[in-house]
């Protein structure tokens, strides 16, 4: 194979074991928009509860948008969705069983439900001239990632 061809990595010979991967990002909103969230006025519906089904349902598809992921084993997704005054904060664990890390997973599952939140609340985001000036999503980032070699 020539170097910089494009490939997935072989992981046959490696060894299962249990993986943790969590990721976390933000999006900034008006404090408008977040009293909204909070009092659950969203004409869309409940935002932190189609953020959270969002980032599970991502996580278990990652490898269908990511070319050259695996698909994997997932064994546990938690989600936190967390509006504070000017933002919302996604933060999503994975964990799996298998040979390889999970951390594209975490990140998959947190630009998904923050992009969730996005369409969620565009309208309430939205300026006279139909733009977001004060709408971002920041910060997305792996924050832990762990590997136990379970002994038997």
């Amino acid at each position: 194979m020539d170097e910089g061809e494009i490939r997935m990595v072989d992981i046959t010979g490696k060894e299962r074991v249990f993986r943790e991967a969590t990721a976390e990002g933000f999006i900034v909103l008006k404090r408008e928009t977040i009293k909204a969230i909070r009092e659950r006025r969203i004409s869309k519906g409940d935002v932190v509860a189609a953020a959270k089904l969002a980032a599970i349902q991502a996580v278990k598809r990652t490898w269908e948008v990511i070319p050259l992921c695996h698909p994997i084993p997932i064994t546990g997704v938690d989600v936190d969705i967390d509006p504070k005054e000017n933002m919302v904060i996604a933060r999503v664990t994975v964990k799996s069983e298998g040979k390889t890390g999970v951390e594209m997973e975490a990140l998959t599952g947190v630009s998904v439900a923050l992009l969730t939140v996005w369409d969620m609340v565009k309208a309430l985001e939205k300026d006279e001239a139909g733009q977001y000036p004060h709408t971002e999503i920041c910060g997305i980032k792996v924050v832990r990632k762990r590997k136990v070699l379970r002994r038997t």
